[in-house]
């Protein structure tokens, strides 16, 4: 009986100690400029783990709900944007300051081509190229594919990559139902969702889904979008074509087998 009480001594405060960390607190911060000390207002505040947002206020103040180890992603236009643990000591203090470091921001000569223009509107019509995306619908879904290519082979590369059991994007996402999770969730959320709907940089999405942002033009290239759409897309909607890729071939699937 003895030795029974000295288990339970001996591992109680562990217990204890996880049932705490496991439970969903309100955490506060304040995020800076770290050179100049100056609080910094809108910096958009992502925690990883739950999908959930929020932005700083005037006074660069922020708070949001989290657990010990959740991640909260920083990002601010200008800034490089940073990935905090939440700790024990964060929740036990209650607040923690957050600074960003500032970027230079680099723009790259941009030559503009010419075309031979002749002034005649039906010559030029014909030789000024137009970049042409093509959407092939499958019956029995509710979206179709995106090609974007006009040569013949375009239907059989759109049909091939989806009919594909080792089609990439089942293969990165297949074994992560979490991430998957997380497509659906982070249109749920407002804050995160206007967040996604203001940036183009597919820097929050990689982060949201634990990939490489460089991976996700090649994600949306094997579901057939066009390079213009991958190119000028905000991030909610690339979230949007990835979940819809993956539902669609999840259908597919499933009516194969």
């Amino acid at each position: 009986m003895q030795k029974h009480w000295l288990y339970i001594l001996l591992f109680l405060p562990i217990f204890l100690l996880a049932q705490n960390a496991s439970v969903k607190v309100e955490v506060k911060g304040v995020v800076k400029d770290e050179t100049s000390g100056k609080t910094l207002t809108s910096v958009h505040v992502v925690n990883v783990n739950a999908v959930k947002g929020t932005i700083t206020d005037e006074k660069g103040n922020f708070e949001i709900v989290a657990e010990v180890n959740d991640t909260l992603h920083f990002s601010y236009i200008g800034y490089q944007s940073l990935r905090v643990r939440v700790t024990n000591d964060w929740v036990k203090n209650k607040i923690a300051e957050i600074k960003l470091t500032s970027k230079a921001v680099a723009l790259e000569e941009v030559v503009v081509s010419r075309y031979n223009l002749t002034g005649y509107l039906q010559i030029d019509a014909v030789n000024i190229p137009v970049a042409e995306n093509y959407r092939y619908d499958i019956q029995g879904l509710k979206y179709g594919y995106e090609a974007g290519q006009s040569s013949p082979n375009a239907i059989n590369k759109t049909l091939g990559s989806i009919f594909n059991p080792a089609d990439a994007l089942y293969n990165l996402f297949g074994k992560k139902p979490r991430e998957l999770k997380k497509l659906k969730d982070a249109k749920k959320d407002d804050s995160v969702r206007l967040l996604l709907e203001s940036k183009f940089d597919r820097e929050t999405i990689a982060v949201l889904l634990g990939i490489d942002k460089n991976e996700i033009p090649e994600i949306l290239q094997r579901c057939n979008y066009s390079e213009t759409f991958i190119k000028t897309a905000n991030d909610l909607q690339i979230l949007d074509a990835i979940s819809d890729c993956y539902e669609e071939y999840k259908v597919l699937k499933k009516r194969s087998s």
